[in-house]
């Protein structure tokens, strides 16, 4: 009796059976083809042999294909391997089975992955038969699986699919993403009704992506320029346009559900505390970024998309914060600042530098001279490659015992306060923010001074790489450089407020009068560098250029892009440079930039301004030999109270080494504070271990002498001293 019961399955074995009876199995055949990517190519025989240790290797000839695979499309052997599947015979469906999974795995494993666009087309067919006659079933979701890593490796290998590749048409992909969309529409009305689902498969997502990829290329190939697209129009593929974009919204409004339900669960039970996440909340984002990626097709589908997402900002900021990750693609979050937050804004710009690592051996060593502070610093960042600070620093100062991130984040606040002083000639301050700095022009006169730019770049990346406050901030005009984005008037009011009230009045002033020339300005700028005087035209032949009212708005932007853009391009690009090198993909510096608004940036660099709360900190702090109730940590706190602001911040910097605290407070810092009982005698001072947020002192007899204690050292030369040897 024959295994193959059909014409088509007959002709298929008469053909073969020399073949598949040999000693071979059929899994001892393989593919091989060249690395041209025309499937028509002549396909010629090449046979997989088995090593010693029974591991299918090529043959040497790796540019010729299998007539085998030839012949099994042409002779219907996917058919008849399906049928042979169907057989109420269990051998004749275990024999099949296991064929069809052997040769698919063969085709996807031991060819190279620039050949798998090949070998889709096979798994496709099989899926085709396979869904005909049995749908859902095992064999059938694996072959779709298969085929979706297929196509997943074909567009790592050739960026997204091409439209048109031998054995595929959209139509014939379609199904197939469609019952992948029925799936992730039932899982996620599933985690949004039930408290146990685990929400969307994560296996189910994968397929979908990998099978709405070649789909979204073949229609942006399809209708060209005329994205995004009327559902109106009728193209090519005119059917899967339209259901694409019904998909779109029924995700859409499915995915806008689960954002209610996270918003409501986060405000029933007051936290954004991890224990209160839901782990089938984890694909909510990874689903939303396709979504975005499908509505830049369609006419009005992208505003309707972020208008969801900004009235669920509250619930897509959650997660983010809980489930966004250093290897995830998170810019598209970043593309409207609108449906962020700043805590949000900062996990996603945090997460493009590498992750400070906790083994010692892997940091960055440095012992500097407190004397030689700024030029030994400059040796050890800036004359280094990039990627040895990527792991993190280890800092020591000479002749001084204490060590560790109390030590470096003290580093931190002195080497920025050395780099941003106008002193250096490296930056100024705004005249009416002196916390605000932005690129001397001047700089030049030092020789190294773009060095040095360079430097204070990956000083201020490794500043927010390891989340230290070193109380600078950027004057808007230097920020809005970083980030490659014009200036404009209004951006340099701080920066310089001179100019700023000049060109406005220029721009102001009556037509009549300003037409007169009686300001006598033509396209100039006098530049005054080192007591000399120079005068630079702002455009070829400004000298004999007189400003009027039709010229007055291009002269007023020449004279700002002078001053503020070319007189200091080198300056600002050696330090974007710099701050690129700690990035984790330094093409990134823009983007960090333009994903955050100055006051973003200014929060994560320069800390809080407010008075230190006492009530805040108390409440950060912890104990140990002592209880809360000893009279020692009440007189502690009470005068701590009588404190001024600034002896408060001299307590917090000798007991942390913070000197800006975070905005939110002290609970932002990397852990909480500690009081710890000490045996020394009552004459002795405190002590503090500011690695651990650690302050140390013997049980004091009475609230006096501990007063005269704690006064003693706030003072500016106690504080600031680890002990030296």
């Amino acid at each position: 009796m024959s295994l193959f019961p059909s014409p088509a399955v007959d002709q298929f074995s008469n053909g073969y059976d020399h073949r598949l009876s040999s000693k071979r199995k059929f899994d001892d055949y393989a593919l091989a083809f060249d690395g041209d990517q025309d499937f028509e190519a002549p396909l010629v025989p090449v046979r997989m042999r088995k090593d010693d240790h029974h591991h299918p290797i090529a043959a040497d000839n790796g540019k010729v294909a299998s007539a085998d695979l030839q012949i099994f499309m042409v002779s219907s052997a996917p058919a008849a391997l399906v049928m042979l599947y169907i057989s109420p015979i269990d051998g004749n469906k275990q024999c099949a089975n296991s064929s069809i999974r052997d040769f698919l795995t063969s085709c996807r494993m031991d060819l190279p992955k620039e050949l798998h666009s090949y070998c889709a087309p096979i798994a496709l067919e099989f899926c085709k038969l396979l869904r005909k006659v049995v749908n859902e079933d095992s064999l059938y979701a694996w072959c779709r699986s298969t085929l979706s890593l297929l196509l997943e490796s074909v567009s790592s290998s050739m960026g997204l699919m091409r439209a048109k590749v031998k054995g595929f048409t959209v139509q014939e992909i379609f199904p197939f993403f469609n019952e992948l969309v029925s799936h992730l529409s039932e899982e996620l009305d599933s985690s949004l009704y039930s408290n146990t689902s685990e929400g969307p498969s994560s296996s189910h997502f994968r397929e979908f992506v990998a099978f709405l990829n070649p789909l979204r290329s073949a229609i942006i190939e399809q209708v060209e320029s005329r994205i995004p697209i009327s559902i109106d129009y009728h193209p090519l593929y005119r059917d899967e346009i339209r259901n694409l974009h019904i998909i779109f919204d029924k995700l859409l409004h499915k995915m806008k559900n689960c954002l209610i339900r996270v918003e409501e669960i986060l405000v029933a039970r007051g936290s954004n505390g991890d224990e209160f996440f839901h782990s089938g909340w984890s694909l909510y984002l990874s689903i939303l970024k396709e979504l975005n990626g499908i509505s830049k097709l369609y006419q009005g589908a992208e505003e309707k998309f972020w208008m969801v997402l900004r009235n669920m900002k509250a619930s897509l900021c959650a997660l983010i914060i809980r489930f966004s990750r250093r290897d995830d693609d998170n810019q598209w979050l970043l593309e409207h600042k609108d449906v962020t937050d700043f805590e949000s804004r900062r996990h996603l710009v945090m997460m493009m530098f590498p992750e400070v690592k906790d083994d010692y051996e892997e940091l960055h060593e440095m012992l500097i001279d407190r004397s030689q502070l700024l030029a030994e610093s400059f040796e050890y960042i800036a004359r280094v490659d990039p990627e040895s600070l990527h792991a993190g620093l280890f800092m020591e100062f000479k002749n001084e015992e204490a060590t560790g991130p109390g030590v470096l984040r003290e580093w931190f606040l002195l080497v920025c306060q050395a780099i941003f002083n106008p002193e250096n000639a490296l930056f100024l301050p705004c005249a009416y923010d002196r916390r605000r700095f932005f690129p001397n022009p001047a700089s030049r006169m030092d020789p190294l001074h773009l060095e040095y730019f360079s430097f204070a770049g990956r000083v201020i990346a490794l500043a927010l790489m390891h989340k230290v406050q070193v109380g600078i901030v950027f004057d808007r005009v230097f920020f809005l450089q970083l980030a490659g984005m014009d200036i404009s008037l209004e951006d340099i009011r701080e920066a310089d407020p001179c100019l700023y009230s000049s060109c406005k009045k220029i721009l102001e002033m009556d037509a009549e009068f300003i037409d007169s020339d009686a300001l006598g300005l033509t396209f100039v700028r006098e530049v005054e560098e080192l007591g000399s005087r120079t005068v630079v035209e702002l455009c070829a032949g400004g000298k004999s250029i007189v400003v009027n009212s039709r010229n007055r708005q291009e002269y007023v932007n020449l004279l700002i892009r002078d001053r503020f853009s070319t007189s200091t391009s080198e300056q600002v690009d050696y330090f974007s440079q710099g701050f690129g090198h700690i990035l984790s993909n330094s093409r990134l510096q823009k983007i960090f930039f333009q994903s955050l608004e100055l006051e973003d940036l200014d929060r994560m660099l320069y800390g809080s301004e407010s008075p230190i709360c006492v009530d805040d900190w108390k409440a950060h702090t912890e104990y140990n030999g002592y209880k809360e109730s000893d009279p020692q940590i009440t007189w502690f706190w009470e005068i701590v109270r009588e404190m001024s602001a600034d002896q408060r911040k001299q307590l917090l910097f000798f007991w942390t080494s913070v000197k800006y605290l975070p905005v939110e407070g002290f609970r932002c810092l990397a852990s909480r504070l500690y009081i710890y009982k000490t045996s020394e005698p009552c004459d002795y001072l405190p002590s503090s271990h500011t690695c651990f947020y650690r302050i140390c002192f013997p049980p004091y007899p009475s609230m006096g002498e501990m007063r005269k204690r704690l006064n003693v050292i706030t003072q500016e030369h106690i504080r600031c001293s680890f002990g030296t040897w």
